[in-house]
């Protein structure tokens, strides 16, 4: 018969088994970190490209190409990776439906290249297709992180899809500001465009802070110095508010240049970022091995010996405190028929469920950090669909739909999310109008 010992190193086991699981998803994130940057390097040289007629970054985009292709191949590398079997990862259903829209967005990418490369297409249709891919790389970061079964992990992972996401965000601004800049005015949409684009960025950096350790945090305040930084800010102030329609210096190249000086700033954090996210892993998975070895050993050795009653006292003490057997702090002690129903003596038995103790504390204290970080996961995907129901049932773009709910909810004084849901509640009254 098993003993409770024997089911709590099984339950580590299966602790681990979830942790080496993360950590590859782990290392993909990082490969799709990599991917997404090459990606919208690629996106603005063949912006540039496409809007010179190509009489510009011609060069610089072969060479972007072949950069990107050649952490697309690392990045394929690590999809064949990952274990298949959805049953074996929780979310992966989502995953890997994600995963499977890249795919088919990346073998699309030799045609779309072949396109613009004889200026078959306009800078927009461009800029459309590449940042559609880049939208599927990061929903797969976004269900890596839903999908996370170690709070601390949960909450890394939070944080970098957020810094992403601002991130791409503030590729789409330089992009919109460059283009308006050098037709030498800003109308009326691409100023709302712009305003919707900077508000997106604060609120994903706020969540990044939010979630970060405080390392980042400091290394993400610190980059904030640089000069570009201050004169995009001059910039930006003069887009959004000099009258629509009204001539505007052409300062396209400016703007392009501060715009990337900020961007690379941001990939220096990123990095930073999936660094520590994979030393985060590796510790938490390493530290999980050790106490399933030292669990191991005791079982082992207890039923090498023939059982707890016949080691002598000291010798069953010293297994125990190798097996780093202690109680949680606070908590009652064990019952003594608890100890004998178990089959062990009164110490060992004690131990046990001192253990076990240890154990469900752990298990509740992660459930309920879990439960938080998810919180903001679930508050997105809620935004995200009323956004996508406005857009369908009211024909807005996705700006005007986060806008009237943003509207509605500072006029009402709820919460975004409470709109959102409300919104969501009538989804068949939008449908019919």
């Amino acid at each position: 018969m098993k003993s409770a010992l024997g089911f709590l190193v099984a339950a580590k086991r299966c602790e681990i088994h979830g942790l080496e699981q993360l950590e590859v998803t782990c290392g993909l994130v990082k490969g799709v970190s990599e991917l997404v940057h090459m990606l919208q390097k690629e996106r603005g040289a063949s912006n540039v490209f496409l809007a010179s007629r190509g009489s510009r970054f011609a060069d610089k985009r072969s060479e972007q190409v072949a950069a990107t292709e050649a952490v697309e191949i690392q990045v394929r590398d690590l999809f064949d990776r990952l274990a298949t079997d959805s049953a074996r990862m929780a979310g992966g259903m989502r995953l890997f439906s994600r995963i499977a829209y890249v795919l088919h967005a990346l073998n699309a990418l030799p045609a779309l290249r072949e396109q613009i490369e004889g200026l078959h297409l306009g800078p927009e249709q461009a800029t459309h297709s590449f940042s559609e891919l880049i939208a599927g790389l990061l929903a797969v970061v976004f269900e890596a992180a839903d999908t996370a079964v170690d709070p601390a992990i949960s909450r890394a992972l939070v944080s970098l899809f957020n810094f992403m996401q601002g991130k791409e965000l503030a590729g789409q601004e330089r992009a919109v500001g460059a283009a308006a800049l050098a037709a030498g005015r800003f109308e009326a949409g691409e100023q709302q465009r712009m305003l919707h684009l900077i508000e997106a960025q604060e609120r994903c950096f706020q969540l990044f802070i939010e979630f970060a350790d405080p390392t980042l945090r400091t290394i993400w305040r610190n980059a904030q110095v640089a000069p570009e930084i201050a004169e995009l800010e001059r910039m930006r102030r003069i887009a959004t508010t000099t009258p629509a329609g009204r001539p505007v210096d052409d300062t396209s190249q400016r703007w392009f240049d501060c715009a990337t000086a900020r961007i690379d700033v941001m990939r220096q954090v990123e990095d930073c970022a999936t660094n520590a996210l994979l030393q985060l892993c590796e510790n938490t998975l390493a530290a999980a091995r050790t106490e399933l070895a030292e669990h191991a050993a005791l079982l082992d050795t207890l039923e090498a010996a023939g059982g707890p009653d016949v080691l002598p006292p000291a010798a069953l003490s010293a297994l125990v405190e190798r097996a780093g057997v202690t109680a949680p702090a606070g908590a009652p002690a064990a019952p003594e028929a608890l100890h004998a129903a178990d089959g062990l003596g009164p110490q060992l038995g004690r131990s046990v469920f001192e253990l076990m103790q240890d154990q469900a504390q752990r298990l509740q204290t992660m459930s309920d950090e879990l439960n938080t970080v998810r919180a903001a996961l679930n508050e997105r995907k809620v935004v995200e669909r009323a956004k996508g129901l406005l857009m369908a049932s009211r024909g807005l773009s996705e700006e005007e739909a986060y806008k009237l709910l943003r509207q509605t909810a500072m006029n009402q004084n709820r919460r975004l999310v409470e709109v959102a849901e409300a919104t969501l509640a009538l989804a068949d009254v939008l449908r019919s109008e």
